[in-house]
């Protein structure tokens, strides 16, 4: 498929999440949708994996799979440890045997609001892994508490205040302080500035960038801000209906997509020079596919442009379609596709 450089943190294969459709008094399951469809995807330690795709693809639900927020249907989630003892796959293992590696694999949420609970402090918030993950004292509790907020930005006097005397930005970095407090090695980053003024943005991203830093974190970075992304992020994958389509390192792929999918995701990319030359906006029809009922053939074929009978048919693979580079398409060899910079 594809190579990367670094050694492999996690590494995920033939990963499913279906969700099974239930319908009359007996609650009978008569369909399933595919949330998450026989996805391979591979994180390199110290880097920024972004997940891609419009709303509904299976961003999220792979992202919480990672963590078994979600349990998978099948597939395996294979992680390298800290203890450096070998890969575990942490979708075979149960509750008791998982806990260890929840402390290294943490999830910030998508809204700062609704993510906490506005009846604890921040004290009680940040410190809560710590004390039923690590088993600290209150003392150390409250002495790790302050540091981890002075880490992301905010004074240690806060600590007995309540989330309502924050604003939104302020409340990232609580949520932010709390995925860090058991000092984890992947971070899953849910859509962690959709729901932020434009303003705080830059400063969140900032903020997550020099963590990474610090603590050689490894980022799962899950956004629809093709923009944000190009930022952040070392390597892109690209998801629609469940499935990867397209992965590659960032600067590659904006230079030169393969797959048509992420070439009309790339056309709406705001270009930030005002004088350059207007790049052509490709506007998909109709919606994404429902994941209960997934065309045959590709899915993306009914919103593509250079469908052939063969898409119509045949389920592409996940391929080499240039070094470094896996595209799911008949074609990608074939087709000359603009990247951001119209090239």
């Amino acid at each position: 498929m594809t190579t990367h450089p670094g050694p492999t943190l996690l590494g995920v294969h033939g990963l499913t999440k279906h969700f099974p459709i239930r319908r009359g008094l007996l609650g009978r399951t008569v369909g399933h949708v595919r949330a998450v469809d026989g996805v391979d995807l591979r994180i390199p330690a110290g880097r920024t994996v972004a997940l891609v795709g419009e709303s509904g693809c299976g961003k999220s639900t792979l992202g919480r799979c990672l963590l078994r927020v979600h349990e998978p249907t099948s597939g395996q989630i294979r992680y390298h440890p800290r203890d450096g003892a070998g890969p575990v796959d942490l979708a075979a293992l149960g509750e008791r045997a998982l806990k260890p590696y929840r402390n290294e694999i943490r999830l910030v949420f998508q809204d700062p609001y609704a993510s906490l609970n506005p009846r604890m402090t921040l004290l009680q918030i940040v410190g809560e892994p710590l004390r039923a993950n690590l088993g600290l004292r209150p003392a150390e509790i409250e002495e790790r508490v302050a540091e981890l907020l002075r880490r992301v930005g905010l004074p240690p006097e806060y600590l007995r205040r309540y989330p309502n005397a924050f604003s939104g930005g302020q409340r990232q970095r609580v949520g932010i302080a709390r995925a860090l407090a058991p000092g984890p090695r992947l971070v899953v980053a849910d859509e962690a500035v959709s729901a932020l003024d434009v303003s705080v943005r830059a400063q969140i991203l900032n903020l997550l960038k020099d963590l990474q830093e610090e603590s050689d974190l490894t980022y799962l970075f899950i956004s629809h801000d093709l923009g944000v992304v190009e930022y952040m992020a070392d390597e892109v994958a690209v998801m629609y209906v469940g499935k990867v389509v397209e992965t590659g390192a960032t600067d590659d792929l904006y230079e030169r997509p393969l797959h048509p999918y992420t070439e009309a995701l790339l056309s709406a990319v705001p270009d930030p020079d005002p004088g350059a030359r207007r790049r052509e906006r490709i506007v998909l029809r109709g919606e994404v596919a429902d994941p209960s009922r997934v065309p045959p053939g590709c899915p993306f074929h009914p919103r593509c442009r250079y469908a052939q009978d063969r898409c119509r048919t045949e389920v592409p693979a996940l391929r080499q379609g240039a070094p470094g580079r896996a595209v799911a398409c008949h074609f990608a060899t074939d087709l000359d596709l603009k990247g951001v910079h119209g090239t």
